[in-house]
């Protein structure tokens, strides 16, 4: 089992060409989005972007040494303010600085999809090596657990099964303003 510190070291140890991050819950609690968030449920206007400086300038610079950074986003009925939070305060800067980023969005997808949130969070580095994420109810990261073989392989296939069918977040959040904070504040 690893906690944060652990987890950052796997996985700068083991994503040399490809990261994928696959996000099942509808929020997260952690320190790096708490004064964010909650500046962002206030109705602040934009991020601190001085704030996640060092974040996106470390995709920037990976992207352009040539590793890929990746991120799935799985959008759940009814969305909820921290997936909206994300997607405008977080997802936008991140594609922006190089990560790619899709959705799929449960309301819109085929049948099977929610096998996904069954599977959980976890990370797939490389196409070969994963750590399952766990989370407390309230969504507080509690540890990472590395999966052994032959186990990657129902990641590996739900990584890719869920890329495959997913959409573009620049090209899917446009289409969806009754997602956006304007209009779930009226």
């Amino acid at each position: 089992m690893l906690d944060l510190a652990g987890l950052a070291g796997y996985i700068a140890e083991h994503h040399r060409r490809d990261l994928i991050r696959v996000e099942t819950l509808g929020r997260y609690v952690s320190a790096s989005d708490g004064v964010e968030l909650d500046r962002y449920l206030a109705g602040e206007p934009e991020p601190d972007r001085a704030a996640k400086a060092g974040w996106l300038d470390r995709i920037g610079s990976d992207t352009a040494g040539g590793r890929v950074w990746r991120r799935l986003r799985l959008v759940p009925v009814p969305i909820t303010d921290y997936v909206r939070y994300a997607c405008e305060w977080g997802y936008t800067d991140n594609t922006a600085a190089g990560e790619q980023v899709r959705v799929l969005d449960l309301a819109d997808a085929p049948g099977g999809a929610h096998v996904l949130a069954a599977v959980g969070d976890f990370y797939l580095l490389d196409d070969s090596h994963v750590a399952a994420m766990h989370y407390d109810a309230a969504g507080a990261f509690v540890r990472a657990e590395i999966v052994d073989e032959p186990f990657v392989e129902i990641y590996r296939a739900a990584a890719r099964a869920g890329w495959a069918i997913s959409e573009l977040f620049d090209e899917w959040w446009p289409r969806h303003p009754e997602h956006h904070r304007a209009a779930a504040a009226r």
